[in-house]
């Protein structure tokens, strides 16, 4: 039997990141069976448990934010790079990957840039409209760069950079024991979705809550909600104080599948959920993160605001009453609906995963 096709994927502790890399995994099992996977993050629980339910091998190493300022930041912030490359250069001698693929997130920069001092084939993937810290850097070393937008900020000119879409997990062989319960859940009634992210996201959560109260009668709609570890148990508590009968969790597992049964969804504007939106063509009032780095979530609504295929609420401006207002407006024009699903579905670029696994193996010249 040939020597299996050794990949490194790095990065991860968000959704954001840890998703498109998933995703990246299954292509690549899908296309050769004589490939090993092992993913090198941090030891984030969500990471750690969410790898774990998909099945993947995973190492964590040393890694924080990058601090700067005074003196002190500086030399603290150049030790934990100094550890995490160490770190994982001594995975790397162990394992012996053939090729390095980071997602994003500061697990990745040591991940890749000892890939690059070894020798080893690289590429980054940029989820986001404005690359991160990460990306930005590691743009130096990669030779490869994928890119979720056509006008990645920085990325548009140089000749490394591949616009391929986001990287959209499966959800199929999930090993998961918390499939939600959704015996209330009636097909011919609207189905809203609401999440946050894999993080969860307060504003959001307090602003639908405080729109069911001001829009009464709801028992036409369907209602997912996925609430985020923080905001669950105040969540459950109000929906049984409305007696609305949702289904709500901190976390689903199996959020592509939700997102087929939605007719509208409720969220931030991370590349990962865009893209999962797009494919299924899901209409969405999206709401960016306001701290995000560069501010890049309203980069993405923007774009796709301009585009039509989603309607953008700035967190600052996000009250019970605005999303009371966006949501009947939506839910009661059909018409409107259709425009932006047939708008996302139009940007969707479902096989971006492949593309980048196709990539990867060619490099090694595997065939399945």
């Amino acid at each position: 039997m040939n020597k299996p096709f050794n990949i490194i994927i790095a990065g991860g502790k968000t959704g954001g990141h840890l998703f498109p890399g998933i995703a990246i995994a299954q292509a690549l099992k899908e296309i050769s069976h004589n490939v090993q996977v092992l993913f090198i993050g941090t030891n984030a629980p969500f990471e750690v448990q969410t790898l774990e339910k998909y099945g993947y091998a995973h190492k964590s190493i040393f890694s924080k934010p990058v601090k700067g300022g005074n003196i002190i930041n500086k030399i603290f912030s150049i030790s934990i790079i100094l550890v995490s490359l160490i770190q994982s250069m001594i995975i790397m001698k162990s394992f012996k990957p053939d090729f390095v693929i980071g997602v994003g997130g500061f697990s990745s920069f040591a991940v890749v840039l000892a890939a690059w001092i070894l020798r080893v084939p690289t590429a980054i993937q940029e989820q986001n409209a404005i690359p991160g810290l990460t990306n930005r850097l590691l743009s130096r070393f990669a030779k490869t760069i994928f890119t979720s937008f056509e006008k990645t900020k920085g990325f548009i000119h140089n000749p490394k950079a591949n616009y391929v879409g986001n990287p959209v997990r499966k959800t199929d062989s999930v090993k998961s024991d918390d499939t939600p319960n959704l015996n209330n859940f009636n097909p011919d009634k609207f189905t809203l979705l609401i999440t946050g992210g894999s993080q969860g996201a307060g504003s959001i959560n307090n602003a639908f809550m405080d729109a069911l109260e001001l829009m009464g009668d709801i028992s036409g709609c369907n209602i997912i909600h996925q609430t985020g570890i923080k905001d669950e148990p105040k969540i459950l508590k109000k929906y049984e104080r409305l007696k609305i009968n949702a289904t709500a969790k901190a976390f689903f597992h199996n959020m592509p599948q939700l997102l087929e049964m939605a007719d509208l969804a409720i969220t931030r504007a991370g590349a990962g959920t865009i893209s999962e939106l797009c494919i299924n063509g899901i209409p969405a009032i999206l709401v960016p993160f306001p701290h995000a780095a560069d501010d890049h979530q309203s980069f993405n609504a923007k774009d796709l605001e301009k585009k039509d295929a989603v309607v953008m609420i700035k967190d600052s401006e996000l009250t019970g009453e605005i999303l009371k207002e966006t949501m009947e407006g939506l839910i009661g024009n059909k018409e409107r609906l259709a425009h932006m699903a047939e708008r996302f579905k139009h940007l969707a670029m479902p096989d971006a995963a492949e593309k980048i696994a196709a990539f990867i193996l060619k490099t090694k010249d595997i065939k399945a």
